[in-house]
């Protein structure tokens, strides 16, 4: 059976491109992809072939074309194309660009704005940092059943460079598609353009395919974005010998659900069911101050459901608690919802608080929350420790590079070597011990104490308070307790308009540094200015929160 794909080149420019070309992929998706080399957007390029220009329906099989063949290409950029983001960087000649992206230090790239493509652009950034996922991406293999469908996704998610951009990918799948794409944006320090994955996504999903009057492509919701990839992964990522997913296992919980009736004056036995999840809602009312209060009351609602006692539809009240927290929890705040009256999506403003670290417990069953309370209550501990010894080395360390600087600070007068006794001014001695010296030298004393100290042995700590069959259960929290690493935000008064960006913790950093992608730029700021998305105006808020479970062995961040 002849191969679907052949190699071939394309002359444009004074270039030569070579490329793989699909045959089974009408011509629009052959365009699309010598867009990602020269910036000519598919409408004005003018590919020759047999019988003439190469037309986007075009059945790329009865062309005639040949392996190695050369075709020619004309066109010119619009001069509208999105640019690389003007970043200064040091430039070094015998480096790579693949190599740059890998240095220590190095600004991960940005994905350009194709379009309104900001919500998915925040989406792609906050899910490449979860290191399982990129793991996974990188064994799966396309079912051989085809599933998905053809279409502009079937080149997976490459979007710039040179040479031969299939590689491996000719699946016409989603998560074929972000792998690939991934592997792309790793590999790289120019903003990319996720061309062939943004195809990917429209030809899944139409809804993201939409157009306003003027004919450009509309504003989505983030949260909707990120959902529906994160069904489509747990879909196409399980194989048939799986009960569960990867995307269920790390990224999904699952919830005890019991419907009471609440009219009627009729006793009806509450019925009781689980579900699972893949996001937690925080509902934002008059008086939702906290995430967790939030959070507590989209666990509890009222619903319309038949009733078999009544005979009628009846309102139940439906409460839910999680009887399995993922390793990876999402927090989805409802801020937009439809007003009738105006028939258009609306945003609430207001200003609701979220924590660096969360402690899920109050939000489990009973029987959850007695067997990972004793683990909370180590690790917690664990973590604590080791944060005050890393503290105090950093302090030592100071003290050492500047020997005036003691314990955070400074040994001047009223301090270590100094005090506001008569001694230190030469005025006669005095029996009289100085309270603050005293308390200073105390604390530098502890602070060196706990600089030298040892790590303990974790897994000796927690061997006798982690549950066996949590710990046992992939992808699970067995301890409740979250540290936030991701945060998209929606800044602007309503889901179909504003501006999307994310926010993701360098891990790397010793200083609380947090990546900030706005589309294609990407810069470092401070851990404060997370603290500032907690909403209140037009401003940027964040609308979907990303944690992962505390892990249950130290991790330096200088190892990491």
């Amino acid at each position: 059976m002849a191969s679907t794909e052949i190699p071939l080149i394309v002359k444009h420019a004074g270039q030569k491109y070579e490329v793989t070309a699909d045959l089974t992929q009408p011509g629009e998706v052959f365009k699309a992809l010598l867009y990602s080399l020269t910036n000519v957007e598919p409408e004005r390029q003018k590919i020759l072939v047999k019988g003439g220009q190469l037309k986007d329906d075009a059945d790329m099989s009865k062309l005639g074309l040949k392996p190695g063949q050369t075709l020619m290409m004309m066109g010119t950029p619009s001069g509208k194309v999105i640019q690389a983001p003007k970043q200064k960087m040091q430039f070094v000649e015998d480096m790579t660009d693949a190599e740059l992206a890998s240095r220590k230090g190095a600004i991960p790239a940005g994905f350009q704005n194709l379009g309104n493509t900001c919500y998915l652009n925040s989406t792609l950034q906050t899910l490449r940092y979860i290191p399982e996922l990129q793991e996974e991406l990188g064994k799966y293999k396309p079912h051989e059943s085809g599933s998905g469908g053809g279409g502009l996704g079937a080149f997976g998610g490459f979007g710039g460079g040179s040479g031969n951009l299939f590689g491996s990918s000719t699946s016409s799948d989603l998560p074929a598609s972000l792998r690939d794409l991934y592997k792309q944006i790793n590999s790289t320090t120019e903003g990319y353009a996720p061309l062939m994955f943004v195809n990917a996504l429209r030809n899944a999903f139409p809804q993201f395919a939409q157009k306003d009057k003027t004919g450009h492509y509309s504003q989505q919701d983030a949260e909707e974005c990120y959902s529906q990839i994160l069904h489509e992964l747990q879909v196409k990522m399980k194989s048939p010998s799986e009960s569960q997913g990867f995307i269920q296992k790390y990224m999904g919980g699952s919830m005890q659900v019991k419907y009471q009736l609440k009219e009627g004056g009729v006793e009806e036995t509450p019925a009781e069911t689980q579900e699972l999840f893949l996001n937690l809602k925080c509902h934002i009312g008059n008086k939702t101050n906290f995430l967790k209060d939030g959070l507590l009351e989209g666990l509890k609602e009222d619903i319309e459901k038949q009733s078999t006692a009544l005979g009628r539809m009846a309102v139940y009240e439906k409460t839910c608690k999680i009887n399995r927290l993922p390793k990876y929890l999402t927090c989805h705040f409802v801020r937009f919802f439809w007003r009738k009256d105006i028939k258009k999506k609306v945003k609430i403003m207001r200003k609701v608080t979220f924590p660096f670290e969360l402690d899920a417990t109050d939000l489990c069953c009973d029987d959850l929350k007695q067997r990972i309370i004793p683990a909370r209550d180590r690790l917690r501990n664990l973590h604590k420790d080791a944060f005050d010894r890393e503290r105090a080395r950093k302090r030592v360390k100071m003290q050492h590079e500047d020997p005036n600087n003691i314990a955070g600070g400074n040994a001047g007068e009223g301090g270590i070597g100094g005090s506001n006794s008569e001694t230190s001014k030469g005025k006669g001695k005095s029996n009289i011990p100085d309270p603050v010296a005293e308390e200073e030298k105390r604390q530098a004393a502890e602070t060196k104490r706990l600089a030298e100290e040892e790590e303990p042995d974790w897994e000796a700590e927690l061997k006798d308070v982690l549950d066996p069959d949590l710990l046992a259960d992939e992808g699970c929290n067995p301890s409740g307790l979250y540290e936030l690493f991701g945060v998209i935000t929606h800044q602007g008064s309503g889901a179909d308009s504003g501006h999307y960006c994310a926010y993701v913790k360098n891990d790397k950093s010793d200083n609380n540094m947090w990546y900030f992608f706005n589309d294609d730029s990407v810069t470092e700021v401070d851990q404060n200015k997370i603290e500032s998305l907690s909403g209140g105006g037009e401003a940027h808020s964040a609308l979907l929160l990303l944690y992962r479970a505390l892990p249950l062995k130290h991790e330096p961040k200088n190892k990491k």
